[in-house]
């Protein structure tokens, strides 16, 4: 692991002086290997995916480990996206002269070496890669055991990128050890790694919680919300609502609570229950709820606990609760949320404009899916996570959020006095 963060801090210094031709002609170039390699990429998947299975891992985990065409062509698609991003490096900005006659200003510059520490997903060695690579930094990456056929053959593919562009093959090194002592290495090499960016479970960031002396960007759980205002229109209600939950049940934006007013229940929640078990969402609800519910004729409910509105499910289990008021909704998200993304249906101007400045989540959303909070659908080209801190960046991490920006100063001979 020294070796590699010698390695890595070597390439970093390239890296950071690296022409924004060089940095696009690596992503084209890796965008066309992945194409080009996706059958292969399939067969490599498929030993993980079959491991994983054996091991008992549930359809949530399978469904985050598996590469399909889709995944494959989303991977490639974000690459070229990055590609045709502005090159935030370098960038000049707030330049002032002072009374003292020097000029002051920012500039934005790389972090220098990233770690990123993650669970199957091997998705993520691209995109981390590539959001690494456009923003000068180079990165250290170690995938979850259950992906390490994946993430040693898209490294490889990397790093054919890299060289192709005239760049150190060793700006993007995935470690291929699966022993877990690589974790504590990297979490405690400050002398190489200058921050930390996980993405897994709750364990995974409790213990780095715990020991790490490296800084972290980091992401709890995505116990995310949509409130159905009294003001809401049906039919975006039961869309979105639909689609927040039941699109996907596995990622980290999808609808974990159903917020209702209780003036919306028979225009919106009783098409959604509908909907929801047509399509096997177990649905655990409030004791309003329930009565209201159970009234109009809709069984097989159950008696959510307190313990639901705090669980993220990454499963087809949606909590329900009926509230009287926004003011309701909006106490019971900032208590039980992960402050990830939040969402208000409402036709009320003032009442949108309300929970945007109120709830304290990285994404907040009016009329819309939570399943848009993502650095793709967010033209960042892709996301090396979504943090769920306040500093140093918040929300889909992109291009800047790998950024920091340093003072400049241009003089012409001044003195203090």
């Amino acid at each position: 692991m020294k070796g590699i963060g010698q390695k890595a801090r070597a390439a970093s210094r390239a890296m950071a002086r690296a022409s924004t031709a060089s940095k696009n002609e690596a992503l084209i170039q890796l965008a066309a290997l992945v194409r080009k390699n996706a059958e292969a990429l399939k067969v490599v998947n498929a030993k993980d995916v079959e491991r994983a299975k054996a091991n008992g891992q549930d359809a949530a985990f399978i469904d985050r480990l598996t590469l399909t065409d889709k995944t494959i062509a989303t991977m490639a698609e974000g690459l070229e996206q990055i590609a045709k991003l502005s090159d935030p490096i370098g960038e000049m900005s707030n330049i002032r002269k002072m009374p003292s006659g020097i000029q002051v200003g920012q500039m934005r510059v790389p972090l220098g070496v990233i770690g990123i520490i993650y669970e199957s997903r091997p998705n993520v060695t691209i995109d981390a890669a590539a959001l690494c690579l456009k923003s000068g930094n180079a990165t250290i990456l170690r995938g979850g055991s259950e992906a390490i056929d994946s993430n040693t053959a898209l490294a490889k593919l990397i790093q054919e990128s890299l060289s192709l562009a005239g760049l150190p093959s060793d700006a993007v090194q995935v470690v291929e050890t699966t022993d877990r002592a690589a974790v504590g290495a990297m979490i405690t090499m400050n002398e190489y790694i200058d921050v930390i960016v996980p993405r897994g479970g709750k364990s995974l960031i409790e213990r780095l919680m715990a020991d790490a002396r490296v800084p972290m960007i980091k992401h709890l759980d995505g116990i995310c919300h949509t409130y159905i205002d009294v003001l809401a229109d049906p039919a975006k209600a039961i869309k979105v609502c639909d689609n927040a939950k039941t699109q996907r049940y596995a990622p980290c934006n999808t609808m974990e609570t159903l917020l209702v007013h209780e003036a919306a229940i028979k225009d919106s929640l009783l098409p959604l229950c509908k909907i929801y078990q047509d399509k096997g969402v177990e649905l655990r609800v409030c004791k309003k709820t329930k009565q209201a519910l159970e009234a109009a004729g809709v069984k097989n409910l159950i008696d959510a606990t307190e313990e639901d509105w705090s669980t993220e499910y990454l499963a087809p289990i949606l909590s329900i609760k009926t509230v009287s008021n926004m003011d309701e909704a909006m106490e019971h998200i900032n208590q039980y949320g992960s402050h990830h993304t939040d969402c208000i249906i409402t036709e009320d101007y003032s009442a949108g404009m309300r929970f945007l400045r109120e709830v304290d989540s990285a994404s907040v959303m009016i009329n819309a899916s939570s399943r848009f909070a993502d650095g793709f659908e967010y033209g960042l080209g892709a996301e090396i996570g979504i943090s769920n801190d306040k500093l140093h960046a918040r929300g889909p991490v992109g291009l800047e959020g790998l950024t920091s920006m340093k003072y400049i100063v241009f003089g012409q001979g001044e003195i203090r006095t």
